[in-house]
């Protein structure tokens, strides 16, 4: 069986809202753990088998799978889910695009503009910074509500999560402000902000 490890109000809260939305809650456990917190609330837990102890990880067959979007991708290939784009389906290469810019862009743009670093010049060189990410937003969602389409997917879960957790740094754009509620208000995104 599949086993996601999970903290309450953490990076794996998306990761819950896909497996809600997929429909494949009974075919996973998701056991919660601790984790330290920034506030310095929280601890480690000896039941996350994360190297570092944080969430998500999932567990499948003795293996780890650690890393928001390797876990997306890995839960909608084996799950076959339209939430996904599968091998060989058209839109497999844009979804994986999508998942590896989070990942190599998005969080750590975010992350630099939290620490003040945003403009420092080898860092704007490497990640660019938020008008780009916007400018990458306006376009895919110029093309529908979703940034694949008609259809909420594992990109949105994840590419709206920075704004849901920080709504200051979501840029000043109607088309990008109502993806971020459409994906707000999503019935699985309201289910696993609540799940404790």
């Amino acid at each position: 069986m599949l086993t996601l490890f999970h903290s309450p109000q953490s990076r794996s809260t998306r990761v819950v809202a896909l497996l809600h939305a997929m429909g494949v809650l009974d075919d996973i456990q998701i056991k919660t753990v601790t984790i330290p917190r920034s506030d310095g609330n929280g601890s480690t837990d000896t039941e996350n088998p994360h190297p570092e102890k944080k969430v998500p990880v999932l567990k499948h067959n003795g293996e780890l799978i650690r890393e928001t979007s390797a876990i997306m991708i890995y839960l909608t290939d084996h799950f076959n889910s339209p939430l996904g784009r599968q091998v060989g389906e058209p839109g497999r290469g844009t979804y994986l695009s999508w998942m590896a810019y989070y990942g190599g862009v998005v969080e750590p743009v975010i992350v630099g503009n939290f620490i003040g670093i945003q403009e420092e010049p080898t860092f704007t060189a490497t990640f660019r910074g938020l008008t780009e990410i916007q400018q990458t937003l306006e376009a895919a969602l110029a093309d529908g509500p979703f940034l694949m389409g008609d259809n909420i997917t594992a990109v949105d879960f994840i590419m709206a999560s920075p704004f849901q957790w920080a709504p200051h740094v979501t840029p000043e754009h109607p088309a990008i402000r109502n993806w971020v509620k459409r994906v707000s208000e999503h019935p699985s995104s309201v289910w696993a902000a609540c799940l404790s």
